[in-house]
């Protein structure tokens, strides 16, 4: 039988050839650091083919990344009576504009949409005209 080899990376446990004699806490941590490697690699030659790209490519690139940045900048709500920022509180009206928590009922900031209307509308999608057949035989 042979004596089981202590770890090669000096920990003072027992590893196996298996594991290329290390013991398994030693082992995983060689494999992390493979894997680290290996990625580290992958990221340098994407870095040298992004290198080899045309430096008009890179400058019409670096323009829009600035327009980009510029135009990501949210827009703030604002009511639409009394121009003050609703912000996470806004409430939308079914006019379509956004109002503060004082103009957000449809009195208070004069708003044009047609409720009557919407809600007939409703009621004759929901509740269609229901007519009975005629019965010959009752009129005798």
């Amino acid at each position: 039988m042979e004596d089981p080899a202590l770890c090669a990376n000096g920990c003072g446990f027992f590893g196996t050839a298996a594991n290329q004699n290390y013991c398994s806490k030693c082992y995983k941590d060689f494999l992390k650091k493979e894997e680290e490697n290996s990625a580290k690699e992958q990221e340098n030659v994407m870095a040298k083919d992004m290198s080899q790209l045309s430096l008009s490519s890179d400058q019409n690139t670096e323009k829009k990344i600035i327009a980009d940045d510029s135009s990501t900048k949210k827009k703030t709500e604002r009511c639409g009576k009394c121009n003050k920022r609703a912000g996470v509180v806004g409430f939308k009206c079914r006019c379509g504009s956004v109002f503060c928590s004082i103009h957000r009922l449809p009195e208070k900031h004069d708003c044009n949409f047609d409720y009557k209307a919407m809600a007939r509308e409703i009621l004759i999608k929901e509740n269609p005209l229901v007519k009975a057949d005629k019965l010959v035989e009752r009129g005798t």
